[in-house]
């Protein structure tokens, strides 16, 4: 039974920490892509770099995919142990008394990103890679912006991106505080972490939908 509950924990912990990893991510993202809103210049030059700085390409790319599918790999992991435990016969469940609605569903909020990633991948990563790797295009520094604006054209891909941002608010509301409690975190400053988790899952979303109707509205 103690090697269970260590198993448990370990899972747990390293959940948190690829959480931690990827909400850093999320963060960087967001603040290069917001720079679209007011300077294409800028928005090109931190493009640029980061889709041809080495360190950055082959190093933090790769661990950056790794991190993404560890995350949901073990997500599942856990869902499913988390079901098998509430399936045993001597163990009365009930989650609307023990968790939030968040926590309960937090699968079904990672779904709906995982199958946002799989878009975003196709808008952007995809093409991006056939440019550089397949095709060996000749670099443009200027040419990010205008590829990022054409995608959000189409009212439905913008709505599809609005939706997926959404639920991945409804994720961090939970995600965000309980990768803390994962590592140990419980203390005096717990109650700042809480409102800092849900400041975050809420502003981070709702700025990428933002510039999504931004440049959707700009287009028109």
């Amino acid at each position: 039974m103690s090697g269970i509950i260590k198993s448990s924990i370990a899972r747990k912990v390293a959940m948190a920490l690829s959480a931690f990893f990827l909400l850093v991510f999320l963060l960087q993202h967001f603040l290069i892509n917001f720079t679209s809103v007011f300077s294409a210049d800028t928005f090109n030059e931190l493009s640029h770099f980061m889709g041809t700085d080495p360190f950055i390409q082959f190093l933090m790319q790769p661990i950056l995919i790794i991190g993404v599918v560890f995350h949901f790999v073990m997500g599942f992991i856990l869902e499913a142990r988390n079901n098998s435990a509430r399936n045993v016969k001597y163990v009365k469940y009930s989650g609307g008394a023990n968790a939030s609605w968040m926590s309960r569903n937090m699968i079904y909020s990672g779904i709906v990103i995982l199958a946002f990633l799989g878009l975003h991948f196709y808008d952007f990563w995809f093409p991006e890679i056939a440019h550089k790797y397949v095709h060996a295009l000749h670099e443009d520094p200027g040419r990010y912006y205008g590829e990022m604006v054409v995608k959000f054209h189409n009212p439905v891909r913008v709505g599809l991106y609005c939706l997926a941002f959404v639920f991945l608010a409804l994720h961090l509301m939970h995600g965000f505080s309980s990768a803390f409690q994962s590592v140990g975190f419980n203390n005096k400053y717990t109650p700042a972490v809480k409102k800092l988790g849900k400041a975050y899952a809420i502003l981070i979303p709702l700025g990428f939908i933002f510039i999504a109707l931004f440049h959707y509205f700009n287009s028109l």
